[in-house]
């Protein structure tokens, strides 16, 4: 065993036999009578009174064993485990896994760690009491539903009746706040992760009483059941996924109660033992042998070094034979040693100012066998861990820090770290706890009221809902407490962020590349553990034991970031000419060289052994890398079968205890944390470089290699060997990146928010959503106090209550906001995501680069750029702007150039991925910021965009990309320049952040160029015609179909329920029907000649076929008393959108563009086939207006059923100022709406009516009547006009030519149509 101290390392038998031999050599220089005074001043007896040092026996090394054992063996209490009067069973105490279980369990390895796998589950321990007064703790690692108390053995528990439930149990359930026994009554508090519940009962008064964090709750129950055959056991029932720990007293109590005994006895001998022990230490560290002056001086402990002094070395030898053994004892290390190095640390200052631990640990392992500083140290990780993870929240965190700097001063030691490293952290210990900071639940106990003495919450609200950012109208008194909030809430982000200092440095440590002296360096053990990490993170979502809670990867996250930055830009300092971590990409070769371990994640394009054998070649041209054949043979099918085996058998790791409880898994089950599932990854077929030097062009040849056993070399490259940057494509600059295995730790941070992060950033908004609802409701009710009338005191007496209700609830609610928004949603923490957001971006374009190599990208990389901005956009702001982030239009535009391009991007495969990019993109140019972003991508790239958009709508989901159109006309087209829908203003304002409800902002810039391509590609633009007709005739259809079917259920006599969905699957069709009818109007805008311009191949057909869709959905929304109007009016929850202003105004659009706002030509072409159109009616066009012709009193009649609430269907009862001042209106009416439709589009609309008016008159004075035979046998509406070839058979144009569009054979015959002639009647007949 080397030591960084002096000294030799000599095994505990060779101290003894220099002590016993060779006195005189091993005691150096110091003479028989200074060692005597020096070794009766180490081991004073206790016995002696203070006698003479002249009559004292002299002692030597020869007689210390001696010596030292009389002095232990002085005072020693009892043998331990001798029973106590009271208690039955066996000791230790642990749960009984083999017959006092019911339903499925993980049982930890211990036997203490519990976890629910079964709906309620409940298991007790192998030890009761019937007389005297116990306890036993209960770590709570989950905040969900669990009782906790004591049990007799006659209970009988099953899924649905736990602990509590029967007459002989008792339990308190801090998840409902609740005292169970049979009945169930309030009591106490709502517990929270990482609370202590002391459960203790005496059975000389009959009462059972339950503390949380050390404070009692009051006594629960009295009278308990008591006599002969009556013994208490502890005992526990927990739901599904909770997990919890106990402490029967193997270790420490937390929160001792004074005459309450633990169940397990304390290891007394062994304590007072170890006590001794220490203090004998204590007193080596503070003297000093003075030879000059032969004799012992005083010295402070804390500057005492490991000098290789042969006496003291030998004096510690002899303390430590008896020393080391206890120090593997669990409760001796938790309650001696830790408290001991706590103390050290208790002075403050900087860890660096305390040496002394460091040379504790050098002398740790000088003088224990190593089995024996590894369980030490195992057992001291452990305890620190627990203390962390447990211990509550109080103003200063002086818990937390007091226990992180322990753990910071163990890690500074170099053998120590990589031991804990290599066996401990992220297998046994799940470090990650340490990077956690928890969120108080109880903000009066962590002490926030004294920190944040003035709440503050917005109290002013635009129309929509939204709180106003600068409120114009805040008042003195509110500006003040606003101040005085935010002054509180900088203290405590003041005080967190101490905490947070100390886990970056703890990183740092982990991180340390430098530590080579004693093997490999720290960061590359911490590398491939990580990614073991990760693996079992991603390969293990369906088993829930073994995932780290995402609440603690976010903390994680932004801690890794901070080191892995820190380190990165210590790299920049000394090469300047590499990249900064502002610049920090993930290299392309990292995915498809095999260097790093992506498990069975998605590839853009693919599974990764089928990507392999489609771009082998691509691979060896690109990148000189050769793929071995027996490589990918080796990922076959029959291979995958047998990793779904192995894989099921490793899904529940651990033995099976007898009966249904499943032995150990856990993640957080135990405040130990257990082991790490064994999840071993096969599915993904390392590709692996030998370790040989390489000349550039030279194909490589790759073998695989697992994470565990790759080394630095493998990571970082040596002698021409580029390491994880193995297989640099030509398109990747050759700039010296920072050390490599950075770039690994910021892949494996991408994949970390991937996994867990961002829905835990999107799941703690609700408190600040909650925060909003209560201002929005305590506003409500201070307003309708001020209205109330004096006279009703009964009415004010409750709207005051009401009022104090919210008031508090906001206090507490704001104080947990603060703690929120300085824990997950600081400036800092939002800069943390930015940078992830822009690496990503980056790497992306990087990949993108390598062309048919970026198949290989994970498709994890897109999800985070999309997430991450989503994420800045929704989650930080507006406590934080996004427009204060550097850099931050360009990355806009950056992310706007990999949406636009990569959502139709034929090398990405997987549907998710594609709805997300699309989704994305729609969401993008719903904002203004981000719109911009958009047009200001290269114009190639925004016309490459637009082609894809425009694409038909047939095999692909058109719904989405209909909706990116829709959204860039918005605001250009007829009435369309509303928010939210007029008679939807008065309703509950929904979350005003969605896409869809942002205010218009079209893009005149992207219209011009569909507009360009429309006119200049006439078959993509008769295609793309064509579908949005198919897909509206369809929608519109569906819809009509629906709503009979809502219509029939809603008048039958029974009680009956319209299913919910169909509700939502109806208004779906009707937002579909609306937005293709926009997209048709923003067509028939920008490029009328399609559908006017009569020598465009299609145009004409293009024509009918609108005028025909526009007809009946004119008709069926106008006609009297229709199945639209009686749907509208029964206002059922689920249709609020469906109504007849947006559908309505949308065809008005389209009518008045072609009929009003063109040339001369193309308008009377669009008359005649609108009128030559079987299903015209005139009094349909009328209806917009409100003129409902002869049958307006039956309209009257029919309308004034429905209530005028705000409403602006057919009881138009003006909500609005109407424009002709009649407020009796009964009909739709486009003068309704004043403020959204302009006095210029009503006066179009009456031009368009009247030209109709005068055209319907005329066409009618000239039509001849045409006998039936002569009318085409499809439509019944128009002359035959067409006869087919080769089969003869006829009918009108319109009929054939739609047909043709999408089918090639006969209607009658379905012989396949080679040609279309024109048919004229023979005069002769």
């Amino acid at each position: 065993m080397s030591s960084k101290g002096g000294g030799t390392a000599l095994t505990r038998r060779n101290y003894r036999l220099a002590s016993d031999m060779d006195k005189p050599r091993s005691t150096g220089i110091v003479n028989e009578k200074l060692l005597s005074d020096y070794l009766h001043h180490v081991f004073p007896s206790t016995k002696q009174g203070p006698t003479l040092a002249s009559l004292r026996k002299p002692l030597g090394f020869q007689d210390l064993p001696a010596h030292l054992e009389k002095l232990l063996s002085e005072d020693t209490p009892t043998e331990d485990g001798q029973a106590v009067d009271g208690r039955l069973g066996p000791q230790p105490v642990v749960l009984d896994h083999t017959s006092g279980f019911e339903g499925l369990l993980f049982v930890d390895d211990d036997l203490l760690g519990v976890i629910g796998h079964s709906n309620f589950s409940s298991i007790r321990a192998t030890t009761c009491v019937y007389k005297g007064k116990w306890a036993y703790e209960v770590l709570i690692s989950s905040q969900g539903l669990m009782q906790i108390g004591w049990c007799t053995l006659s209970c009988r528990f099953n899924q649905e009746e736990g602990v509590g439930d029967t007459p002989d149990s008792y339990a308190y359930d801090g998840n409902r706040v609740r005292k169970w026994n049979v009945t169930t009554t309030n009591y106490g508090k709502s517990w929270a992760a990482g609370d202590i519940v002391s459960c203790l009962i005496d059975l000389d008064e009959g009462t059972i009483t339950f503390c949380l964090n050390g404070q009692s709750l009051g006594t629960a129950f009295t009278n308990i059941k008591m006599g002969p055959g009556i013994a208490y056991f502890p005992a526990i029932s927990l739901s599904f996924k909770e997990s919890v720990a106990f402490n029967f007293g193997s270790r420490p109590l937390r929160y001792p109660v004074d005459g309450y005994l633990p169940l397990q006895n304390p290891p007394a001998a062994d304590l007072m033992k170890a006590h001794k022990l220490l203090g004998y230490i204590k007193n080596v560290l503070s003297t000093a042998i003075d030879t000059q002056e032969e004799g012992l001086v005083e010295k402070d402990c804390a500057v005492w070094r490991l000098h290789g002094e042969p006496t003291v070395l030998v004096t510690l030898a002899h303390i430590f034979n008896h020393f080391a053994p206890l120090m593997c004892k669990v409760y001796l290390v938790e309650d001696v040693l830790m408290n001991f190095l706590l103390g050290i640390l208790e002075g403050g200052g900087s860890v660096d100012e305390h040496p002394l631990i460091q040379q504790l640990l050098d002398l740790f392992w000088l003088l224990m066998e190593d089995h024996e500083v590894n369980e030490c140290l195992k057992q001291l990780m452990m305890s620190l861990l627990r203390a962390y993870r447990f211990s509550p929240i109080i103003p200063d965190l002086g818990f937390q820090i007091h226990y992180l700097r322990l753990t910071t001063a163990i890690l500074r030691h170099e053998k120590s770290r990589k031991y804990l490293l290599s066996n401990l952290t992220f297998d046994v210990l799940r470090s990650v706890v340490f990077f956690y900071i928890k969120t108080p639940l109880r903000v009066k106990e962590a002490g926030l009221e004294e920190l944040i003495p003035t709440t503050w919450w917005p109290t002013h609200f635009d129309k929509e809902g939204k709180d106003e950012l600068e409120p114009k109208d805040e008042s003195a008194d509110e500006r003040l407490r606003r101040r005085a909030y935010e002054r509180g809430c900088q203290r405590l982000k003041k005080r967190i962020e101490v905490v947070e200092e100390l886990q970056v440095q703890i990183l740092r440590l982990l991180l340390n590349n430098k530590d080579k002296s004693t093997g490999e360096a720290s960061r590359y053990i911490f590398l491939n553990k990580f990614r073991k990490f990760l693996q079992e993170n991603a390969s293990n979502r369906g088993h829930p034991t073994a995932l780290c809670p995402p609440e603690y990867m976010v903390c994680f996250l932004h801690r890794l970031i901070t080191a892995v930055r820190g380190c990165w830009d210590e790299g920049h300092r000394k090469s300047l000419s590499s990249v900064s971590s502002d610049g920090a990409y993930v290299p392309p070769q990292l995915f498809y060289n095999g260097k790093v371990d992506y498990f069975d994640l998605q590839r853009l394009g693919g599974l990764l052994s089928h990507l392999k054998k489609t771009l082998k070649d691509d691979l060896a041209s690109k990148a000189n890398i050769i793929i071995d054949p027996a490589e990918i043979q080796a990922t076959s099918m029959d291979d995958l079968d047998e990793d779904d085996e192995s894989g099921a058998a490793q899904r529940l790791p651990g033995a099976v205890a007898m009966g249904g409880a499943l032995a150990r898994p856990s993640w957080l089950s135990s405040p130990t944390l257990g082991r790490a599932n064994r999840f071993l990854s096969t599915a993904a077929v390392s590709l692996m470089t030998p370790r040989r030097p390489l000349s550039q062009p030279e194909k490589v040849k790759v073998r695989t290699l697992a994470v565990e056993q790759r080394t630095e070399e493998d990571i970082e490259g040596s002698y021409g060997n580029d390491g994880l940057l193995l297989g640099r494509p030509l398109e990747e600059p050759d700039q010296p990146n920072a050390d490599k295995s950075l770039l690994e730790i910021v892949d494996g941070i991408v994949m970390m928010y991937n996994l867990s992060v961002h829905q835990q950033l999107g799941k703690m908004v609700v408190v600040s959503d909650d925060v909003h609802e209560y201002a929005v409701a305590l506003k409500d009710t201070e307003e309708k106090i001020a209205r109330c009338p004096a006279r009703r005191a009964d009415i004010l007496e409750e709207l005051q209550k009401s009022q104090k209700v919210f008031a508090e609830k906001l206090n507490h609610l704001s104080r947990r906001l603060a703690w929120i928004n300085a824990t997950i949603y600081s400036k800092e923490k939002m800069l943390d995501i930015y940078w992830l957001l822009c690496v990503c971006i980056r790497t992306i374009e990087h990949a993108d680069n390598t062309g048919s190599l970026f198949a290989f990208t994970p498709e994890f990389y897109l999800n985070v750029a999309m997430n991450a901005y989503s994420a800045l956009k929704n989650y930080f702001s507006p406590a934080n702007g996004m427009d204060e982030l550097p850099g931050y239009e360009e990355t806009l535009t950056q992310l706007a150039a990999i949406l636009a391009k990569h959502f139709a991007d034929p090398r990405i495969v997987g549907t998710d991925i594609k709805d997300s990019l699309m989704q994305a993109l729609a969401s993008y140019v719903c904002y203004p910021q981000s719109l911009r972003a958009v047009e200001r991508i290269p114009e190639e790239q925004r016309v490459a965009m637009m082609k894809n958009l425009l694409a038909p709508y047939e095999q692909r989901p058109w719904a989405q990309t209909n909706w990116i159109l829709v959204r860039l006309w918005r605001g250009c087209g007829f009435g369309y320049r509303y928010t939210r829908l007029p008679h939807l203003l008065k309703t509950k304002p929904e979350d005003a952040n969605l896409p869809s409800l942002q205010k218009p902002c079209p893009s005149l810039l992207l219209q011009r160029h569909m507009a360009e391509l429309l006119s200049m590609d006439k078959d993509m633009a008769a295609s793309f015609l064509n579908s949005v007709l198919n897909q509206l005739n369809w929608a519109f259809s569906e819809f009509i179909g629906m709503i009979q079917e809502i219509q029939q259920a809603a008048e039958r006599p029974e009680r009956n329920f319209v299913d919910t969905r169909q509700l939502k699957v109806c208004a779906t069709c009707f937002d579909l029907s609306v937005s293709l009818l926009r997209v048709l109007e923003m067509t028939v805008t920008l490029v009328p000649e399609i559908f006017l311009d009569w020598s465009r191949p299609s145009a004409e057909l293009l024509l009918r076929r609108l005028a025909q869709l526009l007809n009946q959905v004119l008709n069926r929304v106008t006609a009297e008393k229709n199945l639209f109007d009686r749907v509208v009016n029964l206002r059922l929850p689920g249709l609020e959108s469906v109504d007849h202003y947006p559908i309505l105004v949308a065809v008005t659009g389209i009518l008045v563009r072609i009929l009003v706002d063109g040339d001369r030509q193309g308008v009377s072409r669009a008359a005649s086939v609108l009128l030559s159109d079987p299903c015209f009616q005139l009094h349909s066009i009328q209806h917009l207006l409100g003129e409902g012709g002869e049958s307006s009193s039956s309209a009257a009649v029919a309308s004034s059923v429905r209530p005028a609430v705000g409403s602006l269907g057919s009881s138009v009862a003006a909500p609005l100022p109407s424009a002709t001042g009649s407020s009796e209106r009964k009909h739709f009416s486009l003068h309704a709406y004043t403020d959204y439709i302009s006095e210029e589009e009503k006066h179009r609309v009456e031009l368009m009516l009247a030209f109709l008016t005068e055209e319907s008159k005329q066409a009618a004075a000239s039509t001849a009547p045409t006998s039936e035979e002569d009318l085409c046998p499809i439509c019944y509406a128009h002359p035959i006009s067409a006869i087919f070839k080769p089969c003869s058979h006829k009918s009108c144009k319109a009929c054939i030519n739609q047909h043709l569009m999408n089918n090639k054979d006969c209607f009658f015959c379905k012989a396949t149509i080679t040609g279309v002639e024109d048919y004229s009647k023979p005069a002769s007949s």
